[in-house]
């Protein structure tokens, strides 16, 4: 029997069967590719009887731990400088009524959306049982989908659960050939008798191999993967590491390499472009065990498959390595077809002729049409459910990517999709949702302080150092009245979230030296985001500049008309006072300002109401004539008094 036939029985590698063999017996040496049948027999007993002994071992070190753990549970939590109560209330994972009423005991009345500081936070938290750290740097609130499915099957039994295809994402730098070899993993199922033909783009497709089905997410490193990471959303169960076999290990290889590491990916490296004459696979061999990945065959654990997008060369190869790593992570691909569904956005768009439409995949449960679906902030009803190759189906099955449509707003790339049964519970929480998003945007729009203006800006540049070039250069623009803020700035193109926080926050999205994609310029359009991108940084601060002139309100003159002296009193009511005087200087008109002066001081301001000469009512008094005069103020004129009368003028920026 082939030693890589027999691993594959055994569900491990062929290096970890090799340095195993010595311990039960068996000596057949490191270069050795067959082993007799007869041997491999006994090895397949002695294997089973090891992996027997290590489960009961597992099991009496679990059992003693969880004793221990029992007598020395200590509930710690980490909080965070500011956190809002319902969220508080998540943290512990109490009814968010208890927290309130525990609040409301310590004297502090607050809604549930409102923000309480560390101190108040850590009162209520320990007054409840807890033993509370200060969290420094704030975690991400959004809890991941596997995270989410992790807490599901543990509650289920285990004849309930099936093992699901994998989800693969393909990763590598941008010239070294991930959509090509994606292509021909395609190109090759369909030539194998896929139903449907010409296999639409909807950003994920499935192959079968072996009679199993492999899921693919399309356009390796997209915006959906890169929001998805974000998001904390690890949507992949593997990855494949494209590295071209003529050029080398590439910056954005070793960003994909961290990409995975970060997730704790199973992965293969696939040494593309095989078919070159300038190939050199034992080059790009040597420089992933200079980053520590010590390839299969040099003695490491790295799986690399030479192979050709080009020719086909080496694709089988590659899938099986990919169900082999699948069967190794048996234990992470369990699921529930029959439980709560679950699924992730790989990517979504607006549909001008159905709406807001969205490709997603399911890591438990059934996805149905009709079913009531909670997605971040967006919710509704599945109305439309489609396959990668136009196929209209009505259930989409474990790890099958589908385009669902019936959402009530456009749901984000790496959002957790729940379906909700019943029918009240969903009521509820599209109310909670509706509330919150309420409230948030309320806090948002009231956060600046009365009378401030800001110009807010979501910055996204094409690199780190022009990033904090433009910043600064936008920083310099200086106004007394409108103040440029900038909330959020990154590298890398605009996504849909970045959208989504430009809308709730009255924010423009600026972009430098990079493209919007046609999904973040439906979405701008939709909520009404205003967009701007240049290559050009003068370009760019000319537009803010315009910007912020156009936030300017106008400019107020006060312009002097004349001066008019107090001679005589004749009472107060109400505010409202009536004198007689002389007009000192220039023309007193009905209805303007004035400013009450008493011994080189201005006492306090007023306003005409009425002029009179000879007991008649008239608009203007001229320089010196005398008059009299209704007019209001807050401090009573006295005799002797100067009026300074002025006309307020209005003129735009």
């Amino acid at each position: 029997m082939n030693i890589t036939e027999l691993a594959r029985t055994l569900k491990v590698t062929p290096l970890e069967l090799k340095e195993k063999l010595p311990e039960l017996g068996f000596h057949i040496g490191k270069k050795a590719i067959q082993i007799p049948d007869e041997q491999a027999e006994k090895v397949v007993e002695k294997w089973r009887e090891m992996r027997e002994k290590e489960k009961k071992e597992k099991r009496l070190v679990g059992i003693v731990e969880e004793k221990i753990e029992k007598k020395e549970e200590i509930k710690e939590i980490y909080l965070p400088p500011n956190i809002q109560v319902y969220r508080l209330a998540e943290k512990l994972n109490l009814p968010l009524n208890k927290v309130m009423a525990e609040l409301i005991k310590n004297g502090v009345f607050t809604g549930l959306n409102e923000e309480i500081d560390y101190e108040i936070a850590a009162i209520v938290a320990e007054n409840l049982g807890f033993k509370v750290k200060r969290q420094e740097k704030e975690e991400k609130i959004e809890t991941t989908l596997k995270e989410k499915i992790k807490e599901i099957i543990k509650g289920e039994k285990k004849e309930d659960l099936v093992k699901r295809p994998p989800v693969v994402v393909v990763v590598g730098h941008v010239d070294h050939g991930k959509t090509s070899l994606l292509d021909r993993i395609r190109e090759a199922n369909v030539a194998a008798g896929e139903k449907g033909g010409i296999t639409q783009k909807i950003g994920a497709y499935q192959i079968e191999k072996n009679n199993r089905l492999i899921t693919f997410i399309d356009t390796p490193g997209h915006e959906a993967f890169e929001a998805m990471r974000e998001r904390g959303g690890e949507v992949a169960d593997l990855a494949i590491l494209v590295i071209a076999a003529d050029d080398k290990i590439k910056p954005q290889t070793l960003e994909a390499i961290k990409i995975i590491t970060k997730e704790n990916l199973p992965f293969v490296v696939a040494i593309n472009k095989i078919d070159k004459p300038e190939a050199n696979p034992e080059k790009i061999k040597k420089e992933l065990s200079e980053i520590n990945l010590i390839p299969e065959e040099w003695g490491g654990k790295t799986i690399c498959v030479p192979l050709s997008a080009k020719t086909g060369q080496g694709i089988d190869n590659l899938l099986e390595n990919l169900l082999l790593l699948a069967d190794l992570t048996e234990e992470k691909l369990l699921a529930n077809k029959k439980g709560k569904t679950l699924a992730t956005v790989i990517e979504s768009r607006l549909d001008p002729g159905v709406g807001p439409v969205a490709t997603v995949i399911a890591f438990n449960g059934l996805l149905r049409v009709g079913d009531s679906v909670i997605i971040g902030q967006s919710y509704g009803k599945i109305r439309t459910m489609k396959r990668e190759n136009g196929e209209i189906i009505k259930e989409a099955s474990l790890s099958q990517p589908v385009k669902i449509s019936g959402f009530k707003r456009m749901p984000l790339a790496g959002e957790i999709l729940e379906a909700v049964g019943d029918l009240n519970e969903f009521k509820k929480r599209v109310k909670k949702l509706e509330a919150i998003s309420f409230r948030e945007k309320i806090k948002l729009e009231g956060g600046k302080k009365k009378g401030e203006k800001k110009l807010k800006i979501v910055l996204r540049a094409e690199s780190a150092g022009s990033l904090d070039a433009v910043a600064e250069a936008l920083g310099k623009i200086q106004d007394g009245e409108v103040k440029l803020e900038i909330v959020k700035k990154e590298v890398g193109r605009p996504t849909e979230t970045d959208v989504v926080l430009c809308q709730k926050i009255n924010a423009e999205m600026i972009g430098f030296n990079v493209d919007f994609s046609l999904t973040v310029k439906e979405l701008c359009e939709e909520l009404g985001v205003k967009l701007y991108s240049s290559e050009i940084i003068y370009h760019l601060i000319d537009y803010i500049q315009k910007e912020i002139k156009a936030l300017q309100g106008p400019k107020i003159v006060e312009e002097k008309k004349g001066t008019f002296k107090i001679l005589a009193t004749f009472g107060k009511s109400k505010g409202s006072q009536i004198i007689g005087g002389k007009v000192i200087t220039g023309e007193i008109n009905n209805g303007l300002k004035t400013k009450i002066w008493r011994e080189d001081k201005i006492i306090s301001e007023g306003l005409i109401k009425n002029l009179q000469i000879n007991k008649e009512d008239v608009q203007r008094v001229g320089a010196g004539l005398e008059c009299g005069m209704l007019f209001t103020s807050d401090e009573e004129a006295k005799e002797g008094d100067i009026l300074e009368v002025y006309e307020v003028k209005e003129f735009k920026a």
